[in-house]
């Protein structure tokens, strides 16, 4: 009888236990699911609190990229340096917290690139942040080959060292490649053409390496990213950007 009981009660508490897990994971992804709604919505900051609250990887990542996006596009000059910096530590914890998560990685990368640009070319280079970078971007794309925004953010990358240094010293100082800054960003639009990002990012980055040579086809690309339809906040922002560039081209 008592070995009976015994039993009984492990198995009550193993039923409790894992009534307790169900409740926590549905908790949790309620959670996930409302910082998500927050960041379609456009209260970046807001989903940058909710996500990281979360305290799992996805939710660290997710608040990392909406306080990225929060501290480029919407935060005062001010008070950006500090949340890119804040970014920055959301992005590597994600990705401590789970190594495999390709999004934590890229969000690391991205919100590297902003804190390196907030900070100034001179001091990003001294911290070795280009390096840093590409490492995470590249680390994305092996956990993720179709990684669209992986592909663009690499392309951007390489296009990016290459129009500021020059090809022979974008080369030789960091690896950087017109060469795979075209086929980076030719990727991610083979993959996602109707992604309002993709356009955009596939002109800036052709912008980047030689107004000169690729401006009608950065004409085209802006004029793509115009015109496919807005579907969240981020995307509202990045129209913005397109109407803007697009207008400077054609009236430079």
């Amino acid at each position: 009888m008592k070995g009976q009981a015994v039993q009984v009660a492990g198995c009550a508490a193993g039923f409790l236990l894992s009534c307790c897990l169900s409740l926590a994971g549905t908790a949790g992804a309620q959670a996930i699911d409302e910082a998500r709604e927050a960041y379609t919505q456009g209260r970046f900051a807001d989903a940058a609190r909710m996500g990281e609250a979360v305290g799992t990887s996805k939710g660290l990542a997710l608040a990392a990229r909406s306080l990225t996006i929060h501290a480029y596009y919407i935060a005062g000059k001010h008070e950006r340096e500090a949340l890119l910096e804040r970014a920055v530590e959301l992005a590597r914890t994600a990705v401590r917290f789970d190594s495999g998560n390709a999004d934590a990685h890229l969000q690391l990368a991205r919100a590297l690139g902003r804190y390196a640009q907030a900070i100034g070319t001179f001091e990003a280079a001294n911290r070795g942040y280009a390096e840093k970078i590409r490492e995470a971007t590249e680390t994305a794309l092996r956990l993720d080959p179709e990684m669209v925004s992986a592909h663009l953010s690499l392309g951007r990358w390489h296009a990016g060292v290459v129009g500021m240094v020059g090809s022979f010293l974008a080369r030789i100082t960091f690896g950087a490649r017109e060469a795979h800054a075209l086929a980076s960003l030719e990727r991610a639009f083979e993959l996602a053409p109707d992604k309002k990002a993709v356009p955009l990012e596939y002109a800036l980055g052709l912008l980047a390496l030689n107004e000169d040579e690729y401006r009608e086809k950065a004409r085209g690309l802006l004029k793509r990213a115009v015109e496919l339809p807005v579907k969240d906040a981020y995307e509202g922002l990045l129209h913005k950007k397109a109407v803007k560039r697009l207008r400077a081209l054609e009236g430079g």
